[in-house]
């Protein structure tokens, strides 16, 4: 027994080690890194290191407000959004007050909650998130029953978009799910995104360029259906744009509204999957090879300029009878002046325009266009809402923002700026339970958000996630409303530029109608002229 003992040891503390460090240095021989083959030892631990790096900065070495894309402080605040539908804090912000920002300026004398224009009346089942035990290593906790008001839009401060269609979609709540294609994520994150944000109510989920998948459509929430350069799900074998697909889709009673996408944040070169997440599924709802790598060009191979994508428009319109609209991404406010001058002179409009914010970023695209290209969303949403009502078209479509609006704040602010409503793609990952590991486009997300993998789509349960999914969107609106009682205004609907200040690095305070103004229109700049 003792000679038992002596041999394991043996092995367990000098054979062992001593075969691995002699396996190390032979392996280093060969023709892999600089590094490793002159300093066989330090150099593995050199690259054990750095593959654990990002791990370790996230979690240990990142403060709570400087981690990217987003800060500990913003990812938590979500999560416990959609956990217990509830944001509160303690001690007070962590936000750095000396540098410069936006502010929403409240009032004086703000109004209760029985004074908004709010529609409270009808309370539903809901479940949350009730801690039971925390220790130091683990969370004890588990999903209870409760009723909830869901915080909808009044019926009288409904967005309508797309008066004008047959079919023109009804919104009561101003958040909803952005672009995120089928094969980029699964099939799990779309039935939980679906059900929660029908559960919620007044919300929506954006299909991305993918394709319309079954699961987008079983859960009976108002469903975006995006049409990309890649026509995926709406062209024929040839790869060619069909009609006749574009007429089933637009039969769908749970479609609402169709979105071009002429641009994506920090995704100009047009959309990218990779061949690993293009399944038999993906590939049968896209209508391309399976296991192939796809990359969609980055424009419309048969839209040319502004008079012709109009006029495309205007076709889908009058054969789907539902409202059609355009997503971009701006890169210099002039360049809109073509765009919106075609709408006047050929008198048609889409029914809305989504402003993506080069800050945006769900899918894979190259480090040069995900850092410099396109303007960030505030600054873009402010040239097409001024864009619009110089133009005098601003009350002939909607504008959603898209683009890091994940918390009632910024969207706020969004709203404030002209946005009748606002897109989130990362908000709802996290809710479904994305911890930000950056492994989006290798198929092996360890949450299961974005990945088809059956393997990794096992984290995520739909049946558990869609109550998350409910209470962030309805912790958001919450928000947004105690946000314009703040202001003394009774609905988020009537946020305005004066609603908003900026401070300066010196702390001088301007508010954003004064910055920026909004612009008379063309028209009437004419009749003072003369």
């Amino acid at each position: 027994m003792v000679w038992a003992i002596f041999i394991f040891l043996l092995i367990v503390f000098i054979v062992g080690p001593i075969t691995l460090l002699l396996w190390l240095n032979i392996l280093a021989k060969k023709p892999q890194h600089s590094i490793i083959r002159a300093h066989p030892y330090l150099g593995w631990m050199r690259y054990l290191l750095e593959k654990i790096g990002p791990e370790f900065r996230q979690y240990w070495f990142d403060d709570d407000n400087s981690g990217k894309p987003f800060s500990r402080t913003d990812f938590l605040g979500l999560v416990f959004s959609a956990k217990y539908r509830s944001d509160l804090l303690s001690f007070g912000s962590k936000r750095d007050f000396d540098k410069p920002g936006f502010y929403i300026a409240n009032g004086l004398f703000p109004l209760l909650n029985e004074e908004l224009r709010v529609d409270n009346q009808e309370k539903v089942h809901s479940m949350k998130y009730k801690i039971d035990h925390e220790g130091l290593f683990t969370r004890h906790e588990k999903l209870e029953k409760d009723q909830t008001t869901r915080w909808l839009y009044h019926e009288e401060e409904t967005i309508i978009v797309g008066g004008n269609r047959k079919f023109p979609w009804k919104l009561r709540g101003p958040f909803g799910a952005s672009a995120t294609s089928y094969g980029a994520v699964g099939e799990n994150y779309i039935l939980s995104t679906g059900h929660g944000s029908r559960l919620a109510g007044g919300s929506w989920i954006n299909t991305g360029e993918g394709g319309v998948a079954p699961e987008h459509l079983e859960s009976g929430v108002d469903v975006v259906a995006q049409i990309g350069p890649g026509l995926f799900g709406f062209r024929d074998d040839e790869g060619n744009f069909s009609i006749d697909e574009f007429k089933c889709k637009a039969e769908e009673p749970n479609i609402k509204a169709f979105e071009l996408k002429f641009g994506q944040g920090a995704k100009i070169r047009g959309g990218h999957l990779e061949g690993s997440k293009v399944t038999t599924k993906v590939a049968n709802i896209r209508k391309v090879p399976v296991g192939k790598t796809i990359n969609s060009p980055n424009r419309f191979p048969f839209l040319h300029n502004a008079p012709e994508t109009l006029q495309f428009i205007k076709m889908l319109q009058d054969e789907g009878g539902k409202p059609v609209g355009i997503k971009i991404v701006v890169g210099y406010p002039s360049i809109l002046d073509d765009f919106f001058e075609a709408m006047n002179n050929l008198r048609i409009y889409p029914d809305f325009i989504t402003v993506d914010g080069g800050e945006g970023g769900t899918g894979a695209t190259y480090k040069s266009m995900a850092d410099t290209m396109g303007l960030p969303l505030y600054p873009a949403l402010i040239a097409v809402v001024d864009k619009a009502h110089q133009f005098g078209l601003r009350k002939k479509l909607k504008i959603f923002a898209s683009g890091k609006l994940i918390s009632a704040d910024k969207i706020a602010i969004a709203i404030a700026i002209g946005a009748d409503a606002v897109n989130s793609a990362r908000g709802f990952m996290i809710a479904n339970g994305c911890i930000m590991a950056l492994q989006c486009h290798t198929g092996k997300c360890p949450t299961g958000v974005t990945t088809t993998d059956p393997k990794y789509q096992g984290a995520l349960v739909p049946e558990e996630k869609k109550w998350r999914v409910m209470n962030y969107i309805i912790n958001v609106r919450q928000g947004l409303f105690a946000l314009a009682a703040a202001c003394g205004i009774d609905s988020p609907r009537k946020f305005t530029r004066d609603h908003i200040v900026f401070k300066d690095v010196d702390g001088k305070i301007k508010r954003l109608s004064e910055l920026f103004p909004i612009p008379d229109s063309l028209d009437e700049l004419c009749k003072r002229t003369l």
